[in-house]
């Protein structure tokens, strides 16, 4: 069987071998074949002839991107056991077969039906066969053969990293590295020139250029400036064919930025700055903010501002913004328009990071003058001595002058100063200052132990602009006088056992003392004159500020004596020096034998002297029932005293209504309770206003009581007191209040109740006084005042 790519070669009768395949099948490209016959040796000639096999396999080269309308001839299959009669069938199969590749059954010949692609797969693997068409048994054994697919330049070079961008110092030599590109070729590289790709570059000169073969773009131009053009965008071309006519292409973007360098020294836009700053700018505060420009940037721009000469050296100091890089002028001390009124600086900025290979462009730093003018503001008043210290002696009498503060203007007006102490300081005005001299006394007796320091806040005002207020601090010190008697340092509870013995120290005492002499405290401890001579205690001072109570004697018993108050009398150093008397109790008590206190009460030798528990509790029951006994007569008394018709006597003075029509006598009895005007007698007792508490209470002689009177002068006599009352009391306002009280109408027993009847009646009672109150009594002092006497009933 022979494999044929016409032309077609076989070999038959001989074992073949395939050394290497053939380059070109039967598409007549190639008819070279590198087949060498082998022939057997003599002896197995026969033998091979009758185990023939006579495939004669080599590679199929089939063409890419094929567009005719017909399949593509590939090749034919051929076996010496077909004889033409159409008894051999021929079979194919493997990668394609049937899909891409289609084989004649008849004649072997092979065709593709599909166009190939060699750039999705490059060969394809099939096998072979040929069958007996009426059994289908091979007559051959089956073979493989490989199609090939030839490669086509039919792909442009591509950038798969593309577009690029890079970055490059400025200020680089001539042919410095900035970034190399690769495009790739999906063509066969084994094959022509299809893959092969030269680099070019379309758009980026004359700035840079690419190499041809390996695509490094370097620089064309030298020492190119950041400051001038900080980016490039480039466009470079891979070609293959070797660039030669007819070949692909395609391109990419390279972009370049040239990274800063310090080739920039600092300079100052003016040579001379000039800042206005008022006097009263506070210390550490910033005055002027300066800034040299540099064409740099990030670290290459960062630069260090300092003050190389001027007046200000001690005034200012600068540093730097490390955000915006100026150079910031802070005031180190207060300014004083009238004690200078400007200052000069000059300054100096360096960069921090300097690059050696550019000192050729000249020194990195530039300088300029800065000149502050101080500006005047009117200033608060400035004391002498901002802290005054003074002592005062806490013996001061009242008004005891301790010291003088004083402050002055410091413009040039010079005002007058007004002192005042800020009582939040001195809450309890221990001291006084004069406004105008600034002396400081003292306004009350002073404690030293209460208060050793006085720390008080002294105000200065302008007198011409009082909001112009300085501030100064008196410290004043309250030295100690001996003023203050020792003490026992704690409440002794002194324990005295029945078996003491004569000399055993009961107790030992110290003394505290609230005053502080300069050299320390020294006590001296004594019996008092009439416990001196006691046959049962005796004292020893022990020189150090304490003294030692001892026994003298034995047989201290309970039953006896149970208790001992001893006086001691203790003095201080001071001059003068203070004693006191400071009684000691000490208690008798049994004690073990080691000497400590078993019980100290002394109530069953004392029970015949005094009172038994029982006895103290009927005691406490008998006083608290005399207390609830005097709180329920007390409670009594005043339930009777409380007049039991108030609230009818606030109606008889409330319900005196003012009447525009005649009323029906006794018998309208909606306005008021006539019961009410009956019952007067238990009101007949004088009693103050409610509303006012009066100065002078006078007492009226009493009348007849009202129930004895006819009808008809009850309620005359009644309304009688209450008038009289109310003008005769000077402290119950108002004193220019009008009575008026209305007509009854006919038929009631109180005949008319007017007070505009009353002046024609008779009445004791003056009011010429009335004219002596003023206009605002005119009115009563007309109704009243000119006659002779009034009677306000009729």
């Amino acid at each position: 069987m022979r494999l044929c790519s016409p032309p077609v070669y076989s070999l038959v009768g001989v074992v073949t071998l395939l050394l290497p395949l053939w380059e070109v099948g039967c598409s007549g490209l190639s008819a070279s074949p590198r087949l060498r016959p082998l022939r057997a040796p003599s002896g197995l000639e026969g033998a091979l002839r009758r185990q023939k096999r006579s495939w004669v396999w080599n590679q199929f080269f089939v063409l890419e991107e094929y567009t005719g309308n017909d399949p593509l001839y590939v090749g034919k299959l051929h076996s010496d056991v077909d004889r033409g009669e159409g008894n051999v069938k021929y079979v194919l199969n493997g990668e394609g077969a049937t899909s891409i590749f289609t084989i004649d059954e008849n004649t072997g010949d092979i065709h593709a039906t599909k166009r190939l692609d060699r750039e999705e797969q490059a060969y394809y693997t099939l096998r072979a066969q040929a069958v007996d068409r009426a059994t289908n048994r091979p007559v051959e054994p089956e073979s493989e053969f490989i199609v090939k697919i030839q490669d086509i330049n039919d792909n442009e070079p591509k950038f798969l990293d593309g577009p690029y961008t890079a970055g490059v110092p400025e200020m680089s030599p001539l042919g410095t590295s900035v970034v190399q590109v690769a495009a790739t070729d999906a063509d066969d590289p084994t094959y022509g020139n299809s893959a092969r790709v030269v680099y070019s570059i379309i758009y980026g000169q004359p700035y840079f250029s690419v190499e041809p073969k390996s695509g490094i773009i370097r620089t064309a131009l030298p020492n190119m400036d950041r400051e001038t053009r900080d980016q490039y965008v480039l466009v470079i071309q891979a070609k293959d064919m070797v660039g030669q006519m007819g070949g692909l292409s395609g391109t990419t973007s390279v972009t370049v930025t040239l990274t800063d360098v310090n080739d920039n020294p600092p300079r100052f836009s003016r040579k001379s700055y000039q800042y206005t700053v008022p006097e009263s700018q506070p210390v550490a505060s910033v005055v002027a903010r300066i800034k040299a420009a540099d064409a740099d940037v990030g670290s290459n721009a960062e630069m260090d501002y300092r003050i190389i000469d001027g007046d200000g050296l001690g005034m200012f100091k600068v540093s730097t913004d490390k955000d915006t890089q100026e150079g910031l002028i802070t005031l180190q001390k207060p300014m004083d328009f009238e004690t200078k009124t400007s200052y000069t600086l000059r300054l100096e900025a360096t960069n921090r990071h300097i690059d050696p290979q550019f000192l050729s462009l000249g020194p990195f730093s530039d300088t300029a003058t800065v000149r502050v003018m101080v500006e005047d503001v009117d200033e608060p008043p400035v004391f002498a001595l901002l802290l005054s210290k003074m002592v005062v002696s806490e013996a001061a009498k009242v008004g005891t002058i301790i010291g003088t503060v004083s402050a002055h203007d410091p413009d040039a007006s010079n005002s007058a100063i007004r002192y005042s102490i800020d009582r939040n300081t001195d809450l309890e005005r221990f001291f006084n200052i004069d406004a105008m001299t600034g002396v400081i006394s003292t306004a009350k007796p002073l404690d030293r132990e209460v208060n050793a320091v006085h720390n008080i806040t002294i105000f200065a005002m302008e007198s011409q602009d009082p909001s112009q207020v300085g501030k100064g601090i008196a410290v004043i010190t309250v030295m100690d006088i001996n003023d203050n008697a020792p003490v026992f340092a704690i409440e002794y509870e002194t324990v005295l056992c029945e078996n003491a013995k004569p000399g055993q120290v009961i107790q030992t005492i110290s003394a505290v003392d609230k005053d502080e002499p300069p050299s320390g405290h020294r006590f001296f401890f004594a019996l008092s004159a009439e416990a001196a001579g006691n046959l049962n205690f005796t004292l020893r001072d022990n020189k150090d500020n304490t003294a030692s109570i001892l026994t003298k004697r034995v047989g201290f018993q309970r039953q006896e004596q149970s208790l001992y108050r001893l006086p001691i009398l203790i003095v201080d150093s001071g001059s003068p020096s203070l004693s006191s008397t400071n009684t000691l109790s000490i208690q008798v008590c049994d004690c073990d034998p080691d000497g400590l206190a078993q019980s100290c009460s002394a109530e069953a030798y004392m029970l015949p002297a005094g009172l038994s528990t029982g006895a103290l509790i009927a005691i406490l029951a008998c006083v608290v029932t005399l207390l609830v006994f005097v709180l329920l007569i007390v409670t009594m008394r005043r339930r009777k005293k409380e007049p039991l018709i108030l609230e009818e006597e606030r109606d008889v003075r409330e319900n005196i209504v003012r009447y525009d029509d005649e009323g029906g006598g006794e018998e309208d009895t909606e306005a008021f309770d006539m019961v009410a005007l009956r019952n007067l007698n238990v009101i007949r007792d004088h009693k103050a206003r409610r509303d006012v508490t009066p100065e002078v209470t006078t007492f009226f002689s009493s009348r007849p009581a009202y129930k004895t009177l006819p009808d008809n002068v009850i309620f005359r006599e009644f309304i009688w007191d209450r008038l009289k009352d109310a003008d005769v009391d000077p402290s119950a306002p108002p004193y220019d209040s009008l009575q008026t009280y209305a007509f009854e109408g006919s038929g009631s027993v109180a005949d008319s109740l007017s007070s505009l009847e009353s002046l024609s009646t008779d009445s004791d009672q003056n009011y010429d006084y009335l004219s002596d109150w003023g206009p605002r009594f005119k009115k009563l002092a007309d109704m009243y005042g000119n006659t002779e006497g009034c009677n306000i009933f009729s």
